[in-house]
């Protein structure tokens, strides 16, 4: 090759590829596909809205963003759309009451409750709960004690059974972290049948149809039948020897049935054989070592993606189909998230209410609901969980406080003092909030 030729030809290369920098400047990546396309804009009414873009740094400082964007959400409320989304952890509650303590449902200690995630289980006008021996309670909406049923042997009672609830018509299912699953008629307590399981039992129980569905410490997934508890099937996937301490997920929709495991790991299971249709590892092998202190959020489903953070930093979006990632956002959450029309709303850790961007994963505002409290209010403060009202976000603690959150500005409008200790999630119904403390559950107006 002459000279000349050689030439022509390196400053050609240059200047190709100095065409190449100048269009990929004024673009930006799209984590979906890993092009880069020109910036997607969001839909919101302000121009002056700014995008918090992706960031592979985890230890980067978050601070509030956007802070004074105020946001416009549908005030229209469907009782009907919320039942429908009960089964995928989703939906918005017909809920704008005065938090005003109204009445007290009484139990026995729970000795472990720091450790306990409790879901309350209601049925017409009553709710259902359990004491530190396994006792189930049945209580009216008065607070009125209507009965109570105990299965368990003596040596059974002083192994503290956690016990997790799901209902079907006339039916409670119960499984507890001492490995037994039973049913129970609602009405009066009788027990329709119990099995002895070779795990104990660590995620919230989902019903559908004729089956039920929960899965065990032992990560895995368990299909049985709601008319007399035989094991229709299972699925095992990959577990760690150190278990980890966070309440397991599950969602149905469609004909799946979706679930973490204890590492991280999340499947589709067909509902009618149990085959898996995906699997989607989300960490990577050195988190084996450290599964107890891995915490993942409930999952939840809107459209056709499932959405869940953990507490090493990562918000996960999946394609529903094909359990591909669709975006990962820096979230360092564990707290069940909710989805309103196109906006994500979570709080992290250390109290960052996010609103993100359901399709993209751009953060649209982050605000610090404990951005008023002192130094030493602070203290080892966590949040525990949350629930979406028509007008107001509704935050529990670690310190016994619940926390009223303006859904428009992100700020925190009240306070209420609960307990002195952890405090569950709020449950709702009928128009009240229930909070359960280690020896009770606190209704409010």
């Amino acid at each position: 090759m002459h000279k000349r030729e050689f030439k022509e030809i390196l400053v050609n290369r240059i200047l190709y590829y100095f065409i190449f920098l100048i269009i990929i400047s004024s673009c930006s990546l799209n984590t979906k596909s890993n092009f880069w396309t020109k910036e997607k804009k969001i839909n919101q009414e302000k121009k002056n809205i700014k995008i918090y873009k992706f960031s592979k740094d985890k230890k980067k400082i978050i601070k509030e963003f956007n802070k004074n964007i105020k946001l416009k959400l549908n005030p229209k409320f469907s009782e009907e759309s919320f039942i429908n989304k009960l089964d995928n952890n989703n939906g918005m509650i017909n809920y704008d009451g005065d938090l005003v303590k109204s009445s007290k449902y009484k139990f026995s200690k729970i000795k472990n409750f720091n450790k306990l995630e409790p879901d309350l289980v209601f049925h017409k006008n009553g709710l259902f709960f359990f004491d530190n021996t396994g006792t189930i309670l049945k209580f009216d909406n008065s607070s009125k004690l209507l009965w109570k049923k105990n299965f368990y042997s003596k040596k059974e009672k002083k192994l503290n059974p956690i016990l997790f609830f799901a209902n079907n018509n006339n039916v409670l299912v119960v499984a507890d972290s001492i490995g037994t699953n039973y049913a129970l008629n609602i009405k009066n307590g009788e027990l329709l049948w119990k099995n002895n399981h070779t795990s104990p039992f660590n995620s919230q129980i989902k019903i559908k149809g004729n089956k039920i569905f929960t899965v065990d410490s032992e990560s895995t997934l368990n299909c049985i039948s709601l008319e007399n508890g035989n094991k229709l099937w299972n699925v095992k996937t990959e577990d760690s020897f150190i278990k980890s301490i966070k309440k397991l997920s599950l969602i149905v929709i469609k004909d799946l049935v979706i679930f973490n495991n204890s590492i991280g790991d999340v499947t589709a299971v067909d509902i009618n054989n149990g085959s898996i249709v995906w699997q989607t590892p989300t960490q990577s092998s050195t988190i084996y070592a450290e599964a107890f202190k891995l915490k993942i959020s409930d999952l939840v489903s809107e459209s056709n993606s499932i959405y869940f953070s953990n507490n090493k930093g990562e918000f996960y979006s999946l394609d529903l189909e094909t359990g591909m990632q669709n975006w990962k956002q820096n979230v360092n959450s564990n707290l069940r998230p909710t989805i309103i029309e196109n906006l994500i709303f979570t709080i992290s850790l250390d109290g960052l209410l996010y609103v993100i961007e359901k399709d993209s994963g751009n953060i649209i505002r982050i605000t610090n609901v404990f951005s008023h409290l002192e130094n030493h209010e602070l203290k080892n403060i966590i949040p525990a969980g949350f629930i979406i009202g028509k007008k107001n976000i509704y935050l529990t603690n670690n310190k016994g406080k619940l926390f009223l959150i303006d859904i428009e500005t992100g700020k925190t409008k009240k306070i209420l003092k609960i307990d002195n200790g952890k405090i569950s999630r709020p449950s709702y119904l009928n128009k009240n909030l229930y909070i359960v403390n280690d020896n009770s559950i606190i209704k409010l107006n």
